[in-house]
């Protein structure tokens, strides 16, 4: 007799492929949830007792929580993100304009040419620049 074992044999490929489908829709789910609940603990306009009643809604009843907050604050979430974004992105330029030290005054006399010899500013721009950089 042939002992021979054949794993793959007995799983057809629709059954792999809802199997894979099924993975990524709880993968997905899990990246929701965790997003609401970090928009919940993010917010600075929701008191201490909005976060408690909202984290208790979507962990206790998770789809329904979930699709509520969606519902009530999902626009908010966007403007809340890209609030967040800009003032990373503000502090992240802040930190290198510091790090990268003040801008010797030849360098910006150099710049100030650059700009006149391409005609963004005027003679008397110029002139007014270039005195407020040399005193």
């Amino acid at each position: 007799m042939n002992d021979a074992l054949y794993l793959a044999s007995d799983y057809p490929l629709l059954n792999l492929f809802w199997t894979i489908a099924m993975i990524f829709l709880w993968l997905l789910w899990f990246m929701l949830l965790f997003r609401v609940i970090g928009d919940i603990f993010r917010d600075h306009e929701l008191g201490g007792g909005g976060k408690t009643l909202w984290t208790i809604l979507v962990v206790v009843l998770p789809f329904l929580g979930v699709f509520v907050y969606l519902l009530a604050r999902g626009k908010g979430m966007h403007e809340r993100e890209l609030y967040r974004a800009r003032q990373s992105e503000e502090a992240f330029r802040s930190y290198v304009r510091t790090a990268a030290g003040p801008t010797s005054s030849t360098d910006e006399l150099a710049k100030l040419a650059e700009l006149k010899n391409h005609g963004d500013i005027s003679d008397e721009e110029y002139q007014s620049a270039k005195a407020r950089i040399l005193a």
